[in-house]
Formats: C-alpha cells, structure tokens, sequence
C-alpha cells in the first residue's frame, strides 16, 4: 500500500436569490494500491463528504463534491512531522493570487 493524496473541489450553495457559491479545496489522505484505486477513494470520499443542513437563518445549505481534481503519490515515503504531502508548480503568480484570498489576508 502507497500513500496518495487526493485533491477534492466542494461546493455550497444556499436557497437565497443573493446566493454566492462558496468553494473549498480539501487535501485528503489516501492509502492504495495503485493510482487508479486512490481515484475511486478519493471519488467515493468526497462523495460521503457532501451533506446538507440549515444554517441560523434557516436556510438550507448544500456540501456537495464539484470535482476530483488530483489524485497523486504523496511527495515523502514516510509520513510525519514536516512530512510534504502535495505540491503543485505554476508560472502565473497574478492568477495564483486572484485565486487564494490568504495569500493576502483576505478573509473569506
């Protein structure tokens, strides 16, 4: 068995008309056999993820899995303290910054 680590997109969405989706990239743990077994965890993980409830307004706000978007070995044999687990290279600094609200403190 290898680790993997599984890249799941979810979405929320409410009942309101003023409703703007909001969208959280979760990094999942996985262990397998092989690629293709770690693709069909992380699908079968973030679908048990998806739910519902009511917020304090009563309205209903729906959890449900968007996308899987990568599935890969973990960078580091061993997992523990300082471990690195995923990492991603990109050119458009602009882009990434557009994207990630805490790279300039941004609240959500």
């Amino acid at each position: 068995m290898e680790n993997y680590v599984g890249v799941l997109l979810f979405r929320a969405t409410g009942e309101s008309e003023d409703d703007h989706p909001l969208y959280e990239e979760s990094f999942v743990l996985l262990t397998a056999e092989d690629e293709e077994t770690a693709w069909a965890k992380a699908s079968s993980h973030g679908r048990e993820r998806e739910h519902s409830y009511r917020n304090d307004d009563g309205e209903l706000i729906s959890w449900k899995l968007e996308q899987v978007v990568d599935v890969c070995l973990a960078v580091d044999d061993e997992i523990g303290d300082g471990a690195e687990l995923y990492s991603r290279f990109f050119r458009d600094l602009t882009a990434y910054r557009a994207f990630e609200p805490l790279l300039d403190g941004e609240p959500l």
